[in-house]
C-alpha cells in the first residue's frame, strides 16, 4: 500500500478544522431539569423523549437521617409508601438508555431531613447505595433501576456531616459503576448548608441556583451580580462542570427569572468563557412545559 502524501496546507487546515472542533464542543453544555414535584409534568419516558434534556434530577427524597425512615415524595406522580413508584424503574433506564443522566434529589424547600452524625452519614448512604444505586434492598422505591447519582438539594436544617455523605457514597463508585455526585446550592458563596458538602471536591455537577437570591441573580438590566457570582463560583469550587441553575417561568420563582432572549444574547455568550460552563439548570419540567423555555434556549446553550 503506498502512503499518500498531502499538501503541508491541506494538513494545516485539517488540524485547524480539529481545533476549532474542540473549542467550540467546550462551549456547549447541557440542560438539568428536575421532575416529580407536579403530577401533571408527565412521566419520567416522556420527559427524557423530548430531546431536551441531559440530565433529569428526580424530586424529592424528603425524609432521612437521624433514624427516621426515609421518605421519597413524587407529589402527584405515584405514592411511594404504598409501593407505586416501581413502575418509573422501567423509565428511568428509558432515560440512562437515551444517554441522559438520573440523579436521585436529596431534600428539597419542604421536608424533615439532616444528619446528625459521621455514622448517621455512613446508614443514610448506605440506604441510599441499597434503595436507588447498585445495591439490593427489597423495598426499592423505583424497582432495579440503578440511578446514575445523587443530587443534593439541602435547603433545610444543619449543615453537618453532608461532606460525610458525600464521602461515603463517592466510596461506592469505587466498586464498578461511577456514583455522580451533584447539588444544587444557593448562589450566595459560600453556601450556608453545602458549603462544606462541596469542599470535598467530589461533585461532578454544581447547579447553583441564581434565583431567590437577590444578591447574586438577574434583575432587569443588571448583568454585574450575576455575573460575579459565576465567576467566585467557577473559580473556587472543584467540580468538573458548573451550571446557571434557573426558574423556567416566571412564576415557578420569587425572583431571578431570566427572559430567554436576554439569556442567549446577554448571559450565555459571557458564561461560556469559563472551562467550568456545563450548561442551565432549570426549575422545573412542570415550568418548563408551561413556559416552553427549554425549547427557546436549547440551540444555545
Amino acid at each position: 500500500m503506498s502512503n499518500i502524501k498531502f499538501p503541508k496546507h491541506v494538513l494545516f487546515f485539517v488540524f485547524l478544522l480539529i481545533f476549532l472542533l474542540n473549542q467550540s464542543s467546550d462551549a456547549y453544555g447541557g440542560i438539568a431539569i428536575y421532575w416529580g414535584q407536579n403530577g401533571n409534568e408527565g412521566n419520567l419516558s416522556s420527559t427524557c423523549a423530548t430531546g431536551r434534556y441531559a440530565y433529569v434530577n428526580v424530586a424529592f427524597l424528603v425524609k432521612f437521617g437521624n433514624g427516621q425512615t426515609p421518605e421519597l415524595n413524587l407529589a402527584g406522580h405515584c405514592n411511594p409508601a404504598a409501593n407505586t413508584c416501581t413502575h418509573f424503574g422501567s423509565q428511568v433506564k428509558d432515560c440512562q438508555s437515551r444517554g441522559i443522566k438520573v440523579m436521585l434529589s436529596l431534600g428539597g424547600g419542604i421536608g424533615n431531613y439532616s444528619i446528625g452524625s459521621r455514622e448517621d452519614a455512613k446508614v443514610v448512604a448506605n440506604y441510599l447505595w441499597n434503595n436507588f444505586l447498585g445495591g439490593k434492598s427489597s423495598s426499592r422505591p423505583l424497582g432495579d433501576a440503578v440511578l446514575d447519582g445523587i443530587d443534593f438539594n439541602i435547603e433545610l436544617g444543619s449543615p453537618q456531616y453532608y461532606d460525610d455523605l458525600a464521602r461515603f457514597l463517592s466510596k461506592y463508585g469505587v466498586r464498578g459503576r461511577k456514583v455522580y455526585l451533584t447539588g444544587a446550592p444557593q448562589c450566595p458563596f459560600p453556601d450556608r448548608l453545602m458549603g462544606s458538602a462541596l469542599d470535598t471536591e467530589l461533585f461532578d455537577y454544581v447547579w447553583v441556583q441564581f434565583y431567590n437570591n437577590a444578591p447574586c441573580q438577574y434583575t432587569s438590566g443588571n448583568t454585574k451580580s450575576l455575573f460575579d457570582s459565576w465567576n467566585t463560583w467557577t473559580t473556587s469550587v472543584t467540580a468538573q462542570k458548573i451550571f446557571l441553575g434557573l426558574p423556567a417561568a416566571s412564576q415557578a420563582a420569587g425572583s431571578g427569572y431570566i427572559p430567554p432572549d436576554i439569556l442567549i444574547s446577554q448571559i450565555l455568550p459571557t458564561l461560556k468563557e469559563s472551562k467550568k460552563y456545563g450548561g442551565i439548570m432549570l426549575w422545573s419540567k412542570f415550568w418548563d412545559d408551561q413556559n416552553g423555555y427549554s425549547s427557546s434556549i436549547l440551540a444555545s446553550v
